[in-house]
């Protein structure tokens, strides 16, 4: 029993949950002095959506975004979201691509990289974990958290344990469906710490209405630290407040000692944007509820919005409670996966079809087809076979850790890119997206032809901004 630490999610998980990651840099800098003043375990930064964003909606690099944070912020750890070998991407990327990525990311700035997979299947944790290690890095093992048949405390454990054996120096309970209720996330928390000898980590989501009750009770059972989002960026789908934790805490055997007055200031500075987010629409008001919905359907908030809008798509939105019972069928017929990206939308978009049609797997898209035919890994149970006749229709299925399918590739994405390149980040930027990387460097080309005298006269040729 000791202090217990926070990790303060508002530079990245809490904006990537309530507004699309779309927090620009510039709403950042003025206040990172502040949050690293308060001591927080680490300030979750980078990863998860923010390169997405960054390169497709903001015009931002995401290496220079990391760099400024890394240049405010001087005495805490700056954190990120890797998932495994899929690094920031929906596929998986080749081992030489993964190692070159962890290594930039840590000399840039970061210091702890929190690495899952969305099958919890850990032999596509491997390279990334030695590679963060290699370079000096904390490499946090992440466990996805779900409820079915084969997720019992026994199964988590185990996963648990083979990544503490693989090198991860802290494990991280990640409930990014907000499904882990107050008494077994004590019960979790409790197996982990009689079964593990390194730090352990909770995060969840707000969007059932459990998550603050759920982080009492794993501090009670021991846990090391908890992730939280400042008041004005928490809630709905995003993390439980820092400040009513803070406060809880206080004068126990866990208290944080973190000043309560500075989070106020921190938390004055953002309630403005909110503000601003909330009228603008980038804030929908619906996300900051309470879905109790996702304890019954055992299904991210994220996800029934999109069921939502392909229903709507297809003008059969009387059909919503079907595809609700249908999800939990496909995905016993998958394998349980957790419902995290990707898997949450190949199962969701998979039981849209399945209702619409009329009949289960007329339709199935390739996704589903890579899913069963082990391309993004291992399910945590076996799929049956009927279900694997009927999808692959005799097509073989991969065994291997996928990646040991795929060759090389940095030196292809440089040579692919070779006329762009300005900084060697550039490559892990185009390789984790092709097409909105590109439109990033010809957009950068354009901004300094623009403030360039001598280049004047190319004004005509530059992309419109």
């Amino acid at each position: 029993m000791g202090k217990v630490k926070i990790t303060e999610t508002v530079l990245r998980d809490a904006h990537q949950s309530l507004i699309a990651t779309r927090m620009r840099i510039e709403n950042m800098l003025p206040i990172i002095e502040k949050l690293d003043k308060v001591g927080y375990q680490s300030l979750e930064c980078w990863g998860g959506a923010t390169f997405d964003a960054c390169l497709r909606f903001l015009n931002e690099d995401p290496w220079d975004r990391l760099r400024k944070i890394r240049d405010k912020a001087k005495n805490t750890k700056l954190q990120m979201l890797l998932r495994g070998q899929n690094l920031l991407g929906y596929k998986h990327y080749p081992d030489d691509v993964v190692e070159y990525f962890v290594q930039k990311a840590i000399a840039n700035g970061i210091d702890i990289i929190r690495i899952f997979d969305a099958l919890n299947d850990i032999r596509n944790l491997e390279t990334a974990m030695k590679a963060c290690k290699k370079e000096g890095g904390h490499a946090q093992g992440a466990v996805c958290y779900t409820i079915s048949p084969v997720h019992d405390l026994d199964h988590f454990v185990k996963i648990a344990k083979d990544l503490v054996n693989m090198g991860a120096d802290s494990i991280c309970i990640k409930d990014m469906a907000g499904l882990l209720l107050p008494y077994e996330s004590y019960n979790l928390v409790k197996a982990l710490k009689e079964n593990v000898k390194v730090p352990i980590q909770v995060h969840s989501h707000y969007t059932s209405g459990v998550a603050s009750m759920a982080y009492l009770k794993a501090i009670e059972a021991g846990a090391d630290v908890v992730d939280c989002a400042i008041s004005p960026m928490a809630l709905g789908t995003s993390q439980p407040p820092t400040e009513p934790l803070v406060a809880t805490l206080k004068g126990t055997p866990y208290d944080t000692g973190y000043d309560i007055s500075l989070l106020t200031e921190i938390a004055d500075y953002f309630r403005p944007l909110r503000e601003e987010w909330l009228n603008s629409g980038l804030m929908d008001a619906k996300v900051m509820g309470v879905d109790v919905n996702t304890l019954v359907y055992q299904v991210p908030g994220g996800m029934l919005s999109n069921l939502v809008s392909q229903l709507k798509q297809a003008g059969k939105t009387e059909l919503y409670e079907e595809v609700l019972n249908e999800v939990p069928r496909v995905r016993e017929d998958f394998g349980f996966p957790p419902l995290v990206t990707p898997s949450s939308q190949i199962v969701g978009t998979q039981a849209v079809l399945n209702v619409i049609t009329g009949e289960r797997y007329k339709m199935v898209p390739n996704e589903s087809k890579a899913l069963v035919k082990g391309e993004y890994g291992k399910t945590p149970a076996p799929i049956k076979q009927e279900i694997i006749d009927k999808i692959l229709k005799g097509e073989e299925r991969i065994t291997v850790r996928p990646a040991d399918l795929l060759k090389p590739g940095l030196e292809n994405f440089k040579k692919e890119i070779a006329e762009y390149i300005e900084q060697d980040e550039d490559v892990l930027s185009y390789a984790s997206f092709p097409q909105v990387a590109k439109k990033y460097f010809e957009y950068r080309q354009a901004m300094k032809y623009k403030i360039d005298p001598d280049m004047v006269n190319k004004e005509e040729k530059v992309h419109p901004i």
